[in-house]
């Protein structure tokens, strides 16, 4: 029965990744749609598509959580 139960936790576990990663593009689309009517200043602007960026380079590298706290911080300036 308990290996029964790892299983089936290993296999969701399996599931819930895909699903969690697409959160990231999620997350920058929603940051790259708040830029556009953001009122940060250029540079504020800058550090945003800067972090989107990034964002997005650490999601095609596989770091999801790392992804999302980078693109958190981009919607955190824009004031989300």
């Amino acid at each position: 029965m308990i290996k029964s139960l790892l299983a089936a936790g290993t296999i969701l576990a399996a599931l819930a990744g895909p699903a969690l990663a697409s959160q990231c593009p999620t997350l920058a689309a929603k940051a790259e749609e708040a830029l556009k009517t953001s009122t940060l200043d250029d540079a504020g602007k800058a550090k945003v598509t800067e972090l989107i960026a990034t964002g997005m380079s650490q999601h095609a590298a596989g770091n999801h959580p790392e992804s999302e706290a980078t693109l958190g911080e981009a919607l955190k300036l824009l004031g989300m």
